[in-house]
């Protein structure tokens, strides 16, 4: 466990050494989410689509996340929901599923078991949230039948807020603070103005607190790195790991001061956009690190790929990276991030001064949200660029462009000084996959040899909307 192994980073999270002695050997890759949220992001690992298709825009029931419409038109389509349905799997679920039931608490809380309330108090031994997971997942490794294949997804609240860590990890990296990349507490100039707002240099009390926060994340995350330990221990005494595929991820990533916003995720960046994505399993070829470009959507193809199920028979937008992993073969070269921005419609009594319009404006009044950052992005990733193209849903319809390789932390905006031609190919681009669907998602990029550009047919309105994501599922 991690009391006899050291601690290592990737990604900005961190990890015990048993957890990278698990993957070591296999396949790790930089995975892009479909929207730096959860519920949204989370809807896109379980339906293998886009927001705009699987039409879940933010965390509540409003915004379609776990919906009857939602339950009703999207998730009999979900890939574990096809596993047992149609490829003969057990599955077995634990931990956070999409978003309404409260469900990042770590003492506290009432869980659903197979449709039934239990409810789970603040004893240690019995209702950490982390351990009990594990317990679950263990008890469903140990009673599962041997004659089918099986499916198990486990997702646990850590390390979301509120960070509370295990007892014996609360006084663990008392000394340890937030990285100090170069875009740490710096201005956001030339970004959208909900970047710029942000104050800078952050008060002392802000640093305390995003501090605090990495902090507890990395504590929370070592009953997770014990529960990855079991197991996978559980799997080898079954004799059953090297005939088991193990994908470790996340839903989102996170920011704690960069560019001078204190804690939240939401942002276009690759601080939230970015998570790490470890893949280990039968004729993996070991010890890669994948540059492709890899986004949750491929998640769901990839599983069903795995089990022998046709992905051309759903309506999945993302592919199969199984390939990638066997044998290293051509991959597509950009994705989609999308995201529908939040607001109240009253201004906030702690920061009268901002007005309506915005939202988690904490801590001193920073707001890391608002009605129009609301934005789409191709993020492209091609053996001549590692771009990343974004246009917003405002007024100014304002527009980000980062040359990733010179400029890996986005300090600078080139929406104004990057070549014109390559403003219309991305642009054009963006049309495209903000309408797609399915197939149609999986087509060539801009720096695909294959892709095909006419200015002749670029749509008529340099902005685009995000009407399609709010479309009422029926």
């Amino acid at each position: 466990s991690c009391h006899q192994h050291r601690l290592y980073i990737k990604d900005g999270l961190s990890y015990c050494n048993i957890t990278h002695l698990i993957f070591s050997s296999r396949v790790f890759f930089p995975q892009f989410v479909a929207s730096p949220l959860c519920c949204p992001s989370r809807a896109s690992i379980l339906t293998g689509k886009y927001p705009h298709n699987h039409h879940v825009i933010n965390n509540t029931l409003d915004g379609n996340c776990s919906s009857k419409a939602w339950q009703k038109s999207e998730e009999p389509h979900t890939f574990p929901a096809l596993l047992k349905a149609s490829a003969g799997y057990q599955t077995f679920f634990a931990g956070k599923y999409l978003n309404q039931d409260k469900n990042s608490k770590y003492y506290n809380y009432t869980l659903s078991v197979n449709g039934k309330a239990q409810k789970h108090g603040a004893d240690y031994s019995k209702d950490y949230l982390t351990d009990l997971l594990a317990n679950m997942s263990l008890d469903f490794l140990q009673y599962k039948t041997s004659y089918q294949p099986f499916f198990m997804m486990v997702s646990t609240p850590a390390p979301h807020s509120p960070w509370t860590a295990a007892p014996q990890y609360q006084k663990r990296f008392n000394n340890t603070k937030a990285p100090r990349d170069p875009n740490f507490n710096v201005h956001g100039k030339d970004k959208h103005w909900l970047i710029r707002q942000a104050k800078t240099p952050m008060s002392n009390s802000s640093i305390r607190f995003l501090d605090d926060a990495f902090r507890g994340r990395w504590q929370t995350l070592l009953s997770v790195d014990d529960l990855v330990e079991k197991i996978v221990k559980r799997l080898e005494v079954r004799g059953e790991l090297n005939n088991t595929y193990i994908f470790f991820t996340s839903d989102n990533g996170y920011h704690t001061g960069q560019f001078s916003l204190p804690v939240d995720k939401r942002q276009l960046y690759e601080f939230d956009i970015r998570v790490p994505l470890m893949v280990r399993g039968p004729n993996i070829k070991p010890n890669q690190t994948s540059q492709m470009l890899v986004a949750n959507v491929d998640l769901g193809p990839t599983i069903l790929d795995i089990a022998g199920y046709n992905v051309n028979k759903t309506q999945m937008d993302g592919m199969s990276f199984l390939p990638i992993m066997m044998n290293g073969s051509s991959w597509r070269t950009d994705i989609l991030v999308e995201y529908e921005g939040e607001g109240r419609n009253k201004s906030d009594p702690a920061c009268p001064l901002l007005g309506p319009g915005v939202s988690e404006c904490f801590p001193d009044c920073v707001c890391e949200d608002s009605y129009n950052n609301t934005y789409a992005c191709v993020r492209t990733i091609a053996r001549s660029s590692n771009l990343q193209y974004c246009e917003f849903d405002d007024n100014e319809v304002f527009v980000e462009v980062y040359n990733v390789t010179a400029d890996p932390y986005q300090l600078t905006n080139i929406a104004k000084t990057i070549d014109k031609e390559v403003l219309e190919k991305m642009n054009h681009r963006l049309m495209m996959l903000q309408s797609c669907s399915a197939q149609s998602c999986r087509t060539p990029g801009v720096y695909d040899p294959r892709y095909k550009f006419d200015p002749r047919q670029m749509f008529t309105s340099h902005s685009w909307r995000l009407s399609r994501l709010r479309q009422t599922v029926k």
